[in-house]
């Protein structure tokens, strides 16, 4: 091999699933520059060997195209994940509160201990949540904020002391705050029509430190590489504001530190200001603007305040106002003029049937004509509104909130109403695009091994059967959703999602054989080689070696520098 020609590394002796049109699978692959140059059997790739390349051995390893994730908070999780104390995947309560304990030593005053989504009482053996005498017990001095998905937050003495809630604070409009005989608060915050009550209050604990806060970003992308995440279309989300929330993100991208491609989408955070803020952006930024690396992606996943219909599933479902026509048509119409595209958080049937009936008058006036958009989660989407997003070219990105939430939904909504909690197979067989993604962190974890789980096998993480077969995916068909299927929700489906040559050399080597293991293990897959543009950017095992230089964690009290995965 000349060797102007010859492969920077080549990568053999592999099962590896390309996820090309016709699902075939290569055993070998070779890289140039950061893409794909041969895909095929070893001996093609071999081809390319020069004096130079790096030959990798994968030992029959499955290989599969890097992860995606259609819809994450990755930016701002980014920010604040050194603070937090993760649940994700622990079998029992007891060990969840010895964590909490140990914590609660290191934590220096005035810092908080934060347990922010990624856990369901159901994946522990006691099926309970702790209660706040429970979190006072185990720190008695330092302030601990629980979250329970949007539904509560479960405090310790000290959190509702550093917050200033008493015996005369008044609850917000849309919460509670739940008290004693004696009239104090116990420590619980319930939210009703909205969670301000729950973020409002994290919100006042104390934030990282510049330097800490892209130290904090680094781990997060570690996490995620770790899983063979190398893709997310970031949803933005509350508190994250634009463009000093981005500052640091852009920095990395500026640097040529990422280690995950990132679409990111922008949302107001000003209600009844949501289209004086676009159109301020529509001047600061254009659709596209970017790298492969890192690109604005469009609008959302929220447009309007008024059209956020809240996914608390343990109480009833919200009523959008009558002003959310009016507001969000003003918004899509000057997107659609702009070709902006946007994604929608859209929980509810009949919330979406209002949204659909905007679209299609702003549809009428302004034709979408091929512009990318789509609803997120959709979780009670019926047949009639899927044919209507069709016809109007939209795609549905879902995300396994209901694998955590799944047995509140059914308690509420019965069993009947869970078998399509979403239609995932009705959605893929009207062949609108269809992507994965886990909407972390608040409520999911990030791995999405959890979301091919939930696609699968239709069960929670706690094991609750939620869907029949008829609603669930082979494993060839999940593990496309979050591969090839998601790159069309940012419009880049001829650049990654596969492994096919011409496109972004990202791949993962997995831990185990994905498409053999029992179900039940599928969630406890990892990658033992992460590459990203042709670089290793995770490494374990008997790929160690690849490893790039470990980062380590700031702040040292950090609970990601006490319990290490």
């Amino acid at each position: 091999m000349q060797s102007d020609r010859a492969a920077d590394t080549v990568i053999f002796n592999g099962r590896i699933a390309t996820q090309d049109s016709r699902r075939s699978f290569a055993t070998a692959v070779a890289v140039r520059s950061g893409h794909f140059v041969a895909v095929g059997d070893d001996s093609e790739a071999l081809d390319y060997k020069g004096p130079e390349t790096k030959m990798i051995d994968v030992n029959g390893r499955t290989v599969v195209p890097g992860l995606g994730d259609s819809h994450t908070h990755f930016i701002r999780e980014g920010l604040n994940y050194n603070l937090e104390l993760r649940w994700d995947g622990l079998r029992s309560l007891a060990e969840a509160m010895r964590r909490l304990r140990e914590q609660a030593q290191r934590t220096p005053v005035p810092q908080w201990i934060r347990v922010i989504g990624g856990w369901s009482e159901f994946q522990f053996e006691e099926r309970r949540v702790p209660s706040p005498e429970e979190l006072t017990l185990a720190a008695p001095s330092t302030p601990v904020f629980i979250t329970h998905y949007y539904h509560d937050a479960i405090l310790n003495r000290a959190a509702l002391e550093a917050i200033g809630y008493g015996k005369d604070t008044p609850a917000p409009v849309g919460g509670e705050i739940q008290r004693g005989k004696d009239g104090d608060p116990t420590g619980l915050l319930v939210a009703r029509s909205n969670a301000l009550i729950i973020y409002s209050n994290l919100a006042k604990g104390p934030k990282l430190e510049r330097a800490d806060q892209v130290n904090s970003t680094f781990q997060y992308m570690h996490e995620l590489n770790r899983f063979g995440l190398t893709s997310v279309i970031d949803g933005a989300g509350g508190s994250q504001f634009y463009p000093q929330d981005y500052s640091v993100i852009s920095e990395l991208a500026r640097n040529g530190q990422l280690t995950v491609r990132t679409a990111y989408n922008l949302y107001p955070q000003r209600a009844g200001h949501e289209l004086e803020d676009f159109e301020l952006w529509s001047k600061m930024t254009k659709y596209g603007e970017g790298d492969d690396f890192y690109r604005m992606n469009g609008a959302g996943e929220l447009l309007v305040a008024s059209a956020a219909d809240f996914e608390n599933f343990m109480e009833p479902r919200p009523v959008l106002p009558p002003t959310m026509e009016k507001e969000l048509g003003d918004v899509a119409s000057l997107l659609v003029k702009n070709r902006w595209p946007f994604q929608l958080h859209a929980t509810y049937d009949e919330s979406i049937s209002r949204f659909l009936d905007v679209f299609e008058e702003v549809n009428d006036k302004t034709p979408f004509a091929g512009l990318r958009w789509f609803f997120v989660h959709a979780e009670t989407i019926s047949d009639r509104n899927l044919e209507r997003v069709r016809k109007l070219g939209g795609g549905i990105g879902v995300q396994d909130r209901m694998a955590f939430q799944g047995e509140h939904f059914m308690a509420r909504y019965g069993e009947e109403m869970t078998k399509r909690s979403p239609p995932v197979a009705r959605m893929i067989e009207m062949g609108i695009p269809v992507g994965g993604g886990s909407d972390a962190t608040r409520v999911s974890r990030y791995d999405p091994w959890v979301v091919i789980y939930w696609l699968v096998t239709g069960k929670t993480v706690g094991g609750t059967q939620l869907y029949p077969s008829a609603n669930r995916l082979s494993r060839m068909e999940a593990l496309r959703l979050i591969t090839a299927n998601n790159a069309w929700f940012s419009n880049e489906e001829g650049k990654k999602g596969s492994i096919e040559v011409g496109k972004l050399a990202d791949l993962a080597v997995l831990s185990l054989d994905y498409f053999e293991v029992p179900e039940e293990q599928i969630k406890d897959i990892e990658s033992m080689l992460t590459v990203v543009g042709g670089k290793a950017v995770y490494a374990a095992g008997e790929f160690s070696k690849l490893s790039p230089p470990s980062v380590p964690v700031s702040p040292t009290w950090s609970p990601v520098a006490g319990f290490k995965a």
